[in-house]
């Protein structure tokens, strides 16, 4: 990892806490369509619909308001009431005004890869722009980036533009988050490097299977990155001195 130059943070379940909210709001909206189908069909049914709307709406809250909604109208076979409706938005919207709390070690880790001055660092994730810049904003760890890139998607393509856009190649690009399929595989693939940090529950649909890389850090806390910090410090140490040896 002696190039790396560029470190790239996933933002949701990575810097601050998301599904788990996402999860209570699908548990209030299967208990409150429950006249209507069990519990398991009604989150079966949204799983297809989401699935379903992905290539025209997106990621994001929004897009989930617009699929929950349309999925209480197929389960309940058209019988939907306007009380059921306004639930559901209220529902929906407060997603749109999460804390956006750093988690645990997130905070101290970024001031202290920020002190090092080794690396750029920007947040890159999907969703819809307002969404991502509000919690960001909320979050109060805007100090601790160089930018925050938001786009539709994380595909190799994304990656190739974000790498183009901080003047750097693959190789200088770590990527950190939570989702092996979108914030792993695809700088994988490329060449580039990433660190992969579980959190204690994932979004079906980022769901793939994983596997070894000798490009791939795997790490339990986000602590764990300060790790980087040292290790790198004392590699240019050592570079130095044989430098100045020769």
């Amino acid at each position: 990892m002696r190039d790396i130059s560029l470190i790239a943070f996933d933002a949701d379940d990575t810097l601050w806490e998301c599904q788990t909210y996402f999860a209570s709001v699908e548990k209030d909206y299967c208990d409150l369509l429950k006249h209507y189908a069990p519990a398991e069909d009604i989150s079966q049914a949204l799983f297809a619909t989401e699935t379903a709307n992905m290539k025209l709406l997106g990621y994001g809250s929004k897009a989930f308001i617009l699929s929950l909604l349309e999925n209480a109208t197929h389960v309940s076979d058209g019988k939907l009431t306007s009380a059921e409706v306004a639930a559901i938005i209220k529902m929906g919207k407060s997603l749109l005004q999460l804390p956006g709390k750093p988690l645990e070690g997130v905070e101290e880790t970024l001031q202290e890869l920020r002190k090092s001055g080794l690396y750029k660092m920007v947040v890159f994730t999907k969703g819809e722009l307002l969404d991502q810049e509000s919690k960001f904003k909320r979050s109060g760890l805007r100090d601790s980036f160089d930018d925050i890139v938001v786009v539709s998607d994380k595909t190799p393509k994304a990656y190739e533009r974000l790498c183009d856009q901080f003047g750097i190649g693959i190789e200088e690009l770590l990527m950190v988050g939570n989702s092996f399929k979108s914030d792993v595989e695809p700088v994988l693939k490329l060449g580039g490097w990433a660190a992969h940090i579980p959190f204690h529950t994932i979004w079906q649909h980022e769901v793939i299977d994983e596997y070894e890389h000798p490009h791939l850090l795997k790490m339990k806390s986000f602590s764990e990155l300060e790790t980087l910090i040292n290790e790198r410090e004392q590699r240019l140490k050592v570079d130095r001195l044989q430098l100045r040896s020769i």
